[in-house]
This record gives structure tokens, sequence and C-alpha cells, in this order.
């Protein structure tokens, strides 16, 4: 069994309940980037929770049960009766490929009894999907990777990755997770339309896009968002690029971290090849829902016969801008399918890391909701 404890901090309230939990190994601490300054309930989880490790990062939005919460701070506990993790971290370097990463930080964890990895990372300075690339060609065989990119509401600025006590920009985390008597699911879905003509990536450096069909992407983006353009690039969270890299393909959806006026250029938080097709896409109230609802089954369904403990849900904050006040339905239909037993904790992200089907390899995806599922039997 996995012990749980949820604690919420707002500035206007502070902590809903003490934080602290006996023998808790793990602490997942996700909060907007202003309440995790160092002077901050950050430091008074540290003291709260001696020998706990913390990780956790900044956020577009916390989740907490059923509640989506902005400016705060959701901290979850875990104690495991018969599992184990390790705990690994690696800064960014200037100039590194992020699959380079991807591939240090892998070989930080013992292969020998892992069972899963949990990762998180800075959400605005590195390629989400090269370094999900890197993780999962070092790691064993049938070891999936799941987890998300770090979050700044919908300003792009700066994110924050928690580990060892502290949190900082640039940085990459990841949980080991050991033990033959622990069980794990995940599962990611959209729920996003496609609409316009189907257009070739026809100049593209790893995640910086030029143009579409020999013209100006960006140029070409405005068009679609009109007035809207005067927000870029929070504006694009409505509108992402559905990317399939052969006709007809499988296709993963690319959102925006940055634009570039003066080489007309958008920056996606994973790659976006040259040869490539892309889409448009749009919002679809009801199948955003039945998307979050979809992921929520797969990641129940991959347990077999065992109900989930805990479920840390990530999901993308262009679904919260599009959602608004019907936000908290999306988590309520987890809710409906995992059942009143599992802990509900995470946060909304700038991307979303896990394999399509246990069989697929790990990958970035923006717009999603990403479930993963723990129990111990």
């Amino acid at each position: 069994m996995i012990h749980t404890t949820q604690h919420h901090w707002s500035p206007e309230t502070g902590w809903s309940t003490p934080p602290g939990a006996a023998g808790a190994q793990l602490a997942l601490v996700f909060g907007a980037r202003e309440a995790l300054s160092p002077d901050g309930p950050l430091a008074q989880l540290g003291a709260a929770l001696p020998g706990t490790e913390l990780v956790g990062c900044s956020t577009a939005g916390e989740i907490h049960g059923t509640h989506v919460t902005d400016g705060g701070v959701v901290v979850t506990t875990l104690r495991f009766e018969h599992s184990s993790l390790a705990v690994v971290a690696e800064p960014a370097r200037s100039g590194e490929d992020s699959r380079e990463l991807g591939l240090r930080l892998a070989a930080k964890l013992d292969p020998g009894g892992l069972r899963h990895v949990f990762v998180l990372s800075d959400g605005t300075r590195l390629n989400g999907g090269r370094l999900a690339e890197g993780m999962a060609s070092a790691l064993p065989s049938g070891v999936a990777v799941t987890g998300g990119l770090a979050g700044d509401a919908a300003r792009f600025e700066e994110t924050r990755v928690i580990g060892g006590g502290m949190a900082a920009a640039g940085r990459v985390v990841a949980v080991g997770l050991y033990g033959q008597r622990l069980r794990v699911g995940f599962g990611s879905l959209g729920g996003w339309d496609s609409f316009g003509p189907v257009r070739l990536v026809t100049r593209s450096e790893g995640n910086v896009l030029y143009e579409l069909d020999g013209r100006s992407a960006l140029a070409l983006y405005k068009e679609y968002l009109g007035d809207a353009a005067a927000g870029l690039p929070a504006s694009a969270l409505l509108f992402p690029l559905s990317i399939t890299l052969t006709e007809g393909g499988a296709e993963v959806v690319r959102t925006i971290l940055s634009v570039d006026e003066a080489t007309q250029s958008m920056t996606f938080a994973g790659d976006v090849p040259r040869g490539a097709y892309a889409r448009l896409m749009k919002a679809n109230f009801d199948r955003l829902i039945d998307g979050a609802v979809g992921a929520a089954r797969s990641s129940y369904d991959a347990l077999g016969k065992v109900s989930p403990e805990l479920a840390i849900l990530i999901s993308c904050v262009g679904r919260k801008l599009v959602l608004k006040q019907r936000i908290e339905e999306e988590v309520e239909g987890v809710r409906d399918v995992l059942g009143p037993g599992a802990m509900l904790a995470g946060f909304y992200s700038y991307g979303e890391i896990s394999p399509l089907t246990p069989e697929a390899a790990c990958t970035l995806h923006n717009q999603t909701m990403t479930i993963t599922t723990l129990s111990e039997v």
C-alpha cells in the first residue's frame, strides 16, 4: 500500500493542515513560481519533512483532489510499504543538446530492479522531446518514462524545478521507482480538432520552425490568430499544431514557447522536423474533457485488477486557458474513472511526457492530459 497525505498552501490562508508525514519517502511539490522562493513555504517543508525527498516544479495551476487552484502550493507525501526510490538531478549546460542531458540523467539511475521513471523538467530552456528521447534510450527495456515540463502561469518567462530542497531554473529531476510489488499505469490523450489544410514543414531547426509550404510560419500563424496575435506566445496555446512525420502517420501535438519577430520563427516545446506535416488545431470543449477521461481509463486499465492509490495528473496550460471555469470538469472526470480511493495530485504544464501506448517509445506531448497511476500489491 502507498500511504499518502496532501497539504495545500495559499498566500491568503497559509497551510490547510500543518505539513508532516512520519516516514514519508517522497513529497511531490507543485506550486506557483513566486511561491517557491527560498524563504517561502518550500523552506517550511524542509523543516517539516526531514529526510523526505522534495521533488516538484513551478506550475500554470495546481491540482489537488478535484480542485484546481492558482498561486499556491500543493504537497503530496508518499510512503511505500514495499518499494523504494532514488532521486537524481542534472543542470542544463549552456548550449547542450537536451538529448545528451537525458542520457546523462538516466545514467545516474541504477538499472537493477528499476520499474518506472518520473521526470520533471525546466519548461522554457529545454527541448522536452529530445530530453525524453535521450532518457528512454538509456533506460532498460520495458522501463517507461512519464512526467512533464514545469509551467509559469501563461507568462513563459521562467520555470523552476525542485530537487535537493531547492527550486531552480535550468534543471531536470527524475525519480526512479523500484520494487516488484509496485504497479504503474499511464495514459495520455488530447481532444483537439484539426482544421485547415495540411502543410509541409519546409524549414526548421530542431524545435524552431521557420517555414510552412515555403512561407513564413509566424506570418501564417498570425493570419489565423487575427487580433489575438498581439497576445503571442500565450494566445498560441489556443491553436496548437498537429505534427506527423509521414502523411497519415501518428500525430503529436506541439505548442509554442516563444516567437522571434526578427527571424520570423516560432520555438516549440519539442522538435518540428523538416519534411513533417503540420496542421492547425482548435479546441472542442467536450472532447477535451473526454480526452482526460480516456487518459484516466488507459492509466487504470494498465494496472490490471489493482485499484490506483495515487494518480499524478499533468495537463497542459492550453487546456486550462480554453476550459476556463469548466477546468475542474476534466479533473472530476478523472475522479469518476479512478474512484474515490486514489489520491489525485498534479499540475498544469508546458508539456507532458509519456508513451502513447505501453509498447510505444516515450515522447513529448502538448495539450494533453497525461496521467501516471501507482499502486502496491
